[in-house]
């Protein structure tokens, strides 16, 4: 059972459209977005929403990437949620654009965010629901993630993609997510260019 969502992304106007920061549009384009009310928390912001079989922790850190664990782990001492209980809503490097899928544990493509959750978790075995971004065609990750999606990119992100990936999530909740690394390892939604 899910007891604690953790949104990655940069905080900072200026980081709202970058490809890293999909998982945050992702949130703001849900309905549940308009009815959450956020206290400053954590390290970040955190909200309770209702998915019918109790409260889920909604939260938003704003260490930056680099440092998501600093604010994950907080939450999750606080609510006593094991690493099982934690879904991570991230970017992808390693799914193509347009396409997303759950998966438990494994390793970290090289994600500081996940990476420093392991550190603080002392684990990589928590629940992550990734956004694909695609990889570049050059060596500057760091410059490919940190720069704005294309207009037909976010036009894609919003007619396809989020309503596809909030079905599952909100599904997630009433069926439980031990199914979902099966079922939607990888959905997609638009082909990569």
């Amino acid at each position: 059972m899910i007891r604690l969502c953790a949104f990655l992304g940069n905080y900072g106007k200026e980081y709202r459209l970058h490809r890293h920061n999909v998982a945050w549009l992702f949130l703001e384009s849900m309905r549940i977005s308009a009815d959450l009310h956020w206290s400053t928390k954590f390290k970040g912001t955190i909200a309770q929403a209702d998915f019918g079989y109790g409260k889920v922790s909604i939260l938003k850190p704003h260490t930056f990437m680099n440092l998501s664990g600093e604010s994950v782990v907080e939450a999750a001492r606080f609510y006593r949620c094991s690493p099982e209980e934690i879904l991570v809503v991230h970017d992808e490097l390693e799914m193509p654009f347009g396409a997303f899928g759950y998966k438990f544990s494994g390793g970290l493509g090289g994600h500081n965010g996940l990476r420093s959750l392991e550190k603080h978790l002392g684990t990589r075995d928590f629940w992550r629901l990734r956004f694909g971004i695609g990889r570049p065609d050059h060596s500057d990750i760091a410059g490919y993630v940190l720069s704005p999606f294309a207009a037909d990119e976010l036009d894609t992100l919003k007619t396809k993609v989020f309503p596809e990936a909030e079905k599952t999530f909100y599904t997630l909740f009433t069926e439980g997510i031990e199914g979902y690394e099966e079922r939607y390892r990888k959905v997609v939604c638009k082909q990569a260019p």
